[in-house]
This record gives structure tokens, C-alpha cells and sequence, in this order.
């Protein structure tokens, strides 16, 4: 399966020599992992809820489409549930083309809708209390291009 929604942190050099290896036929490989972030200085920790089935089968279209709009040869997408502290990975994204426009299109693409539509909700905890983390417009506008 080349959709995996788990708590455990992951290991993005394996997970990339892993999908790399497995990727016949591809003439390009791009990979993007996606970190915790900690803008204002003030996050401790966020937690991310997603509902087992639901979210797995959104993310499992979406790569699919994918991978036919961009005539991948394969694609993975790795996204992470629970608690988190800042510099954590939360997600990794990987994709293979015979070029690499195919390949960096597709990655982008998968990328803009994990930040934008993808079925989870995220809580920040900080210095200063904790708050859900609201959509946000420039994310909406980044996957309507496609």
C-alpha cells in the first residue's frame, strides 16, 4: 500500500531508498517531507486527529488521481497522527516519473491538497494556551490551481 496514516515517526532515508528501489521505470524521483513548525516561538507541542477509514480512503483517491493525471509510475504518501513537538516530521510525499516535470508536478499537487483538504485537524499548544489551526486562504489558492 502506498498510502500509510500512523503515530510512529518514520524514517525518510529509508522510506526514500525504499520507494526509489521499488520505482522501475521512473527517470525521476521527488520526495518532500513536511516539519512541525514553530513560528512565533511560542508552539510546544501540536496533535493531530484524523477518523481511521475515512482518512486513509481520501488519501488513497487522491494519490490515485495522481498518479493517472501525471502517468506516474508510483506514488507514496506518509502522514503522521498524534502528538508532535516542533522539528517533528509530520508527513513525507514521494513520487516517480519517466521526466521530472511529471514528477514535481505530481508532488506539489499532492502536497498543496494535504496542507489544504486533506481529512485532519490540527491543535497547537503553545506558551500562550492552544487553538485548532484554521484553514488557511493562501493554501485553498494553491490547490485550486490544479
Amino acid at each position: 500500500m502506498s498510502v500509510r496514516v500512523q503515530d510512529a515517526p518514520f524514517d525518510m532515508g529509508a522510506e526514500v531508498e525504499a520507494f526509489t528501489a521499488a520505482s522501475k521505470g521512473a527517470g525521476a524521483v521527488v520526495t518532500f517531507s513536511g516539519l512541525v513548525r514553530d513560528e512565533a516561538g511560542t508552539l510546544t507541542a501540536m496533535e493531530i486527529e484524523h477518523y481511521p477509514g475515512m482518512t486513509e480512503k481520501a488519501l488513497e483517491k487522491i494519490r490515485a488521481e495522481a498518479v493517472e493525471r501525471w502517468s506516474l509510475t508510483d506514488a507514496m504518501i506518509i502522514h503522521r497522527f498524534g502528538p508532535m513537538k516542533p522539528g517533528d516530521q509530520i508527513m513525507m510525499v514521494a513520487t516517480a516519473a519517466r521526466h521530472r516535470g511529471d514528477a514535481f508536478a505530481a508532488a506539489e499537487f499532492l502536497m498543496d491538497y494535504l496542507k489544504s483538504r486533506a481529512p485532519f485537524w490540527k491543535k497547537e499548544f503553545g506558551k500562550d494556551g492552544d487553538s485548532w489551526v484554521a484553514a488557511k486562504d493562501e493554501d485553498e489558492a494553491a490547490l485550486n490551481r490544479w
